[in-house]
């Protein structure tokens, strides 16, 4: 099982309290920013001292003490030091997870709230919390976010609770930059077990590797329809079929299939633990098929050169366009530096899977759930599918509230329809790609209705009420959550698959 074994970070930002600057251990986890400012400005104004005279006490300007103590920046715990003596106190007080007051409690309370998934859906603009806002006003705003959420919690069936636990993975995942050292290390130590000396690994390659762990390959036409393979464990046999998809990398089932004997992965209790496999599947799959250290080479080749291309990636590694985005978000941030974005949409512009921790904001429902939500018609997930050349790659520049993002995304087939995979950086990042100098240039307001969301004045003045389309209706619309330990999979059609291939 994969664990996110990092300094515990502060809700607040993506940097976490460290002590990279004095080489003492970080605090415990289970504070967040917003108290700890709140801590601060208390323990401030107990001594009646000024923002200007503690930034001098400190050595740092008024507005860096002051977005401390709002909770929008985590100092460093050297930093906390420093504060903590010229305040006359220690850092385990400030450190204390208790709010100084009841009223420092209700400013807390409605913070969270407006960072949070709810604000976030609603498309609510933020405001300041200080002393000129009335008690019952910050608790009338309180009550009514808490009464929206539990309606929202209330309402929740099973596809709503995987969507949480999607949205509470992918949480962990940007946490830890996606980047997973022990499946990396893992990776390392099969293709050296093997004998791989770089390069793309070869399907001779994975086969060997099979033949390492203990297992046999055994391709038939008669495997279960729910199912991409079928591990007998007993008898070390891996089942495949004998057809492909043609959009499949052949090697990919059989690397799946042994992937969770590595990761020592049991039979799923919960949806959640359902996910959070699949990733690490998914995972160890990719760092295999395109190895660390041979990747980071030619992306830091390509990062020098200013050149860094998702196509070459791909080509290089004989791998398709899908797993050389994927491969690149584990590596870009933790390896090169690079915050990231990834989406995968579907020609009807849902959004099928998602990543970043550049500080985009995807659309999302008010429990913070991204899949299934619809991108914006002007982001770049969605104009490349109105681009009539399908072999170059489409680049595009978004003006969007959080910033301007560059992205990257191509059009690839599946038998549910097509669908596009972008990867994007942040304006600032953009200069290490190839296609930055793309003219292409749109402009997002999302989540402002007008955006994309409510049709043109004058077109809904003179078609409104007069129209009645016949919707396309998903079937998996009204359809239950697959359910089962492996979701989706006849455990019955499995059973009697291995007892008709077991050896005798």
């Amino acid at each position: 099982m994969v664990t996110v074994d990092r300094v515990p970070s502060l809700a607040s930002s993506p940097t976490s309290l460290s002590s990279a600057a004095d080489g003492s251990e970080a605090p415990e986890s289970g504070l967040d920013a917003i108290t700890l400012g709140r801590r601060i400005r208390a323990h401030r104004h107990r001594l009646g001292l000024t923002l200007d005279i503690l930034a001098a006490a400190v050595d740092r300007a008024p507005s860096q003490i002051s977005m401390i103590e709002n909770g929008k920046r985590e100092p460093r715990l050297s930093m906390l030091r420093l504060i903590a003596a010229a305040l006359g106190t220690t850092v385990d007080e400030l450190l204390r997870a208790d709010a100084p007051s009841p009223r420092a409690a209700l400013e807390i309370a409605v913070e969270r709230a407006q960072r949070g998934p709810v604000f976030t859906a609603l498309g609510l603009p933020r405001f300041r919390v200080g002393p000129g806002q009335p008690d019952d006003t910050l608790q009338t705003i309180l009550t009514l976010h808490n009464e929206i959420e539990r309606l929202h919690r209330e309402r929740a069936a099973t596809p709503e609770e995987a969507r949480r636990a999607n949205a509470q993975l992918r949480g962990e995942m940007r946490a830890r930059d996606n980047y997973f050292p022990e499946l990396e290390a893992q990776a390392r130590e099969l293709l050296t077990a093997v004998g791989h000396s770089g390069g793309p690994v070869s399907q001779r390659v994975v086969a060997d590797m099979a033949a390492h762990l203990g297992f046999s390959l055994h391709y038939v036409g008669d495997l279960p329809h729910s199912t991409r393979s079928v591990t007998d464990k007993r008898n070390g046999r891996i089942y495949l079929p004998t057809e492909q998809a043609v959009s499949r990398d052949s090697r990919s089932p059989i690397l799946q299939a042994f992937a969770s004997h590595l990761c020592g992965h049991a039979e799923p209790g919960n949806y959640a633990e359902f996910l959070r496999q699949r990733v690490e599947t998914n995972y160890l799959t990719a760092a295999i098929l395109l190895p660390e250290t041979d990747t980071l080479r030619l992306l830091n080749e390509a990062k020098a050169a200013h050149r860094i291309s998702l196509e070459d990636l791909r080509d290089a590694f004989a791998v398709s366009y899908e797993t050389a985005a994927h491969r690149f978000t584990n590596l870009a941030t933790a390896r090169l530096g690079i915050p990231v974005h990834f989406m995968k949409v579907h020609e009807s512009g849902t959004i099928i899977k998602a990543y970043e921790n550049d500080d985009v904001r995807f659309p999302s429902d008010a429990l913070g759930a991204v899949e299934g939500s619809t991108v914006c018609r002007s982001w770049t997930a969605r104009t490349v599918f109105d681009v009539p050349d399908r072999f170059s790659p489409w680049y595009q520049y978004t003006d969007a509230p959080a910033g301007t993002f560059w992205c990257t995304s191509r059009i690839e087939k599946a038998k549910e329809g097509d669908y596009s995979v972008s990867v994007g950086v942040p304006f600032a990042h953009v200069n290490w790609f190839r296609g930055r100098e793309t003219a292409n240039r749109a402009v997002s307001t999302c989540p402002d209705e007008s955006c994309c969301r409510r049709a043109p004045d004058e077109l809904s003045g003179r078609w409104e009420g007069q129209s009645w389309p016949v919707a396309r209706t998903p079937t998996s619309l009204l359809a239950a959550l697959p359910t089962g330990t492996f979701p989706g999979v006849d455990p019955t059609e499995v059973y009697e698959f291995l007892e008709a291939h077991a050896p005798a």
